[in-house]
């Protein structure tokens, strides 16, 4: 069975649209983390596909592409012991952080 990442066209079977947009600065911004992080061997490109595959499909569904980047990253960063759950919670909300 498929799973939620498997588009294969689905859930219509209309084009996808594939012009070009403006990206947003939040957007430029976590491109050039994931290159910064790649290139430091902080994270794969397997280890990314890994974690956006793990999402799940409701969660996969609601999010943008740079938004499944983003909780890939932050799964990634967690299991590597990189940062903890609650001290990215705390910076992304401005709080200070734990340790």
């Amino acid at each position: 069975m498929p799973r939620v990442h498997d588009r294969g066209g689905w859930p219509t079977e209309e084009p996808i649209d594939r012009s070009e947009h403006e990206l947003m600065d939040w957007e430029r911004r976590m491109d050039a983390l994931h290159q910064v992080l790649g290139r430091k061997g902080i994270r794969t490109t397997d280890e990314m596909r890994r974690a956006i595959e793990s999402l799940e499909p409701s969660a996969y569904e609601s999010m943008s592409y740079y938004e499944r980047w983003t909780a890939a990253l932050e799964i990634l960063l967690v299991e590597k012991g990189i940062l903890t759950a609650g001290e990215i919670d705390a910076r992304v909300s401005g709080q200070p952080g734990e340790g």
